[in-house]
């Protein structure tokens, strides 16, 4: 049976209410998180000849048996919907000069244009960033839906790291080196 809604002035002002309070929660909490300091990283696949990539601070190990991470990916990223069919993605963590990397993969740029950034090479059919501070080659395990993103958790196949520790990270919406949050 269909529920027929009334509107009456009570109603609007507490729906009023309620998207004001929503609005505000929303803008609070892009604040907060930009106090949370975070490794930046670009995830990216190989569809075919064409490479995807973008850049993703919402990362984070899971476990070491089996190796495996989770990266959060927004399902209107273009990269989304090639990483489902191909099940497999690099994960490559940022060193800390490597910021101008940031904007080519933000978005800005069309899918395969964002790798004239950086150097780029393949292994195992995986785009990798040359001199990232560390590459994870990964195959989608599993994951859930939540919101505008899906948890993707990634089975690590092959993982490696420079010996210099020197990630970059991103702080209060600007790349920020290790370094000078310690100074």
């Amino acid at each position: 049976m269909n529920e027929v809604r009334t509107s009456t002035p009570d109603s609007d002002r507490a729906r009023a209410a309620e998207a004001r309070d929503a609005s505000e929660l929303a803008r609070n909490f892009k604040q907060a998180m930009r106090r949370l300091t975070a490794a930046v990283s670009i995830v990216a696949t190989r569809e075919q000849t064409l490479r995807y990539g973008m850049t993703a601070t919402a990362l984070s190990s899971v476990c070491a048996a089996p190796p495996a991470i989770l990266v959060c990916i927004n399902r209107s990223a273009t990269l989304y919907t090639s990483l489902l069919r191909t099940r497999r993605f690099s994960v490559n963590l940022l060193h800390e000069r490597q910021a101008d990397l940031i904007e080519p993969f933000s978005g800005k740029l069309a899918h395969d244009t964002r790798f004239m950034f950086g150097v780029w090479r393949d292994v195992d059919d995986l785009p990798v960033l040359d001199d990232a501070q560390a590459t994870l080659l990964c195959r989608v395990d599993g994951g859930i839906r939540y919101g505008s993103h899906d948890v993707v958790i990634g089975r690590v196949d092959k993982a490696t790291a420079i010996e210099s520790v020197s990630p970059l990270l991103w702080q209060d919406g600007k790349p920020a080196a290790a370094r000078a949050l310690s100074a």
